[in-house]
C-alpha cells in the first residue's frame, strides 16, 4: 500500500473447525474458553501481495475525489452578503392597512411608482395635493398584470395615508393614457373601498383631467353605489389652463406625454 501504484490483497485464512457444542476440539469446550492462545496463525502460509490478483484498493483516490466535487459544489453557490440582504429587505416594504399587515413587492413596481406624487398644498394648512397620473399604470397586456396591479394599489393606498395630513384633493390626470392602462372598474372601487374613513371624510375635490367617455361611463355606471357626497367631489377639467385656474401648479407634475 505504500507504493505509488493500487496494491491488490488476497488473504487466505486457515482452516478452523468451529462448533457449537462443547465437544472436544469446539470453540466453546473449557480447553478452548481457558487457552484462546493455543488458536496458532502461521504467517508463512499468507499469501503476499500478488499483481495479478483482482482487488484494488482506490479508496484515496474515491475519498480526494468526493472531497473536489463538494469544493467545488460550495465554491459553486455565491456568498449572501449583508449588503445584498439589506437590499433584499428593500425590495419588500410591510405597510398596515385596515389593521392588517400587507407586503408590498417594490420591485416589481419600480417602473409604475410615478402614478402618485405629491403636488403640494393649496388654501391655508397642509391640504395636500395628490396626483394620480394614469398613464403610468402598467399595460394589461403583461402576464403579470393582477399581481403588478395588485402590489401598486396596496402601495397607493400607503402613499396616500403618508401624504395626507388634513384635508385634500386628488387630481388625476387621465390624458395620454391608452385604453389598455386604464384602471378597471374592479380595481377603482377596491381603492375607494380600501381607503380609510378618514382619508375618504377628509377628500374635498376628485378632479379629473382630460375625461375620456370609458372615465365619464364608468362613473355613470358606478355612481348608484358611491355615496352621494362622494359623487359630489367629482369634477371634469377639460385642459391644463383650466385646472391651472383652479389650483397651484408649481409642485403638480405633469408628464410630458400629457
Amino acid at each position: 500500500l505504500n507504493g505509488s501504484h493500487p496494491r491488490r490483497i488476497k488473504l487466505t485464512a486457515p482452516n478452523i473447525n468451529l462448533s457449537l457444542d462443547q465437544s472436544e476440539g469446539s470453540v466453546l469446550s473449557d480447553d478452548n474458553l481457558d487457552t484462546p492462545d493455543e488458536i496458532d496463525i502461521n504467517v508463512d502460509d499468507l499469501d503476499t501481495p500478488d499483481e495479478a490478483d483482482s482487488f484494488e484498493y482506490t479508496g484515496q483516490e474515491e475519498q480526494t475525489a468526493t472531497k473536489d466535487a463538494s469544493q467545488e459544489e460550495s465554491e459553486s453557490i455565491p456568498e449572501y452578503t449583508a449588503e445584498e440582504e439589506r437590499e433584499d429587505n428593500r425590495l419588500w416594504r410591510t405597510v398596515v392597512i385596515g389593521e392588517q399587515e400587507q407586503r408590498i413587492d417594490m420591485k416589481v413596481i419600480e417602473p409604475y411608482k410615478k402614478v402618485i406624487s405629491h403636488g403640494g398644498y393649496y388654501g391655508d394648512g397642509l391640504n395636500a395635493i395628490i396626483v394620480f397620473a394614469a398613464c403610468f399604470l402598467p399595460d394589461s397586456s403583461r402576464t403579470d398584470y393582477n399581481y403588478v396591479m395588485e402590489n401598486l394599489f396596496l402601495y397607493v393606498i400607503s402613499t396616500l395615508e403618508l401624504m395626507v395630513a388634513e384635508d385634500y384633493m386628488i387630481v388625476y390626470l387621465n390624458g395620454a393614457t391608452p385604453r389598455r392602462r386604464m384602471p378597471g372598474l374592479g380595481w377603482m372601487k377596491k381603492c375607494y373601498q380600501m381607503i380609510d374613513r378618514r382619508l375618504r371624510k377628509n377628500l374635498k375635490s376628485f378632479i379629473i383631467v382630460h375625461p375620456s367617455w370609458f372615465i365619464r361611463t364608468i362613473l355613470a355606471v358606478t355612481r348608484p353605489f358611491i355615496s352621494s357626497k362622494f359623487s359630489s367631489k367629482i369634477q371634469y377639467v377639460n385642459t391644463l389652463a383650466e385646472l391651472h385656474e383652479m389650483i397651484p401648479m408649481e409642485y403638480v407634475h405633469i408628464p410630458d406625454s400629457i
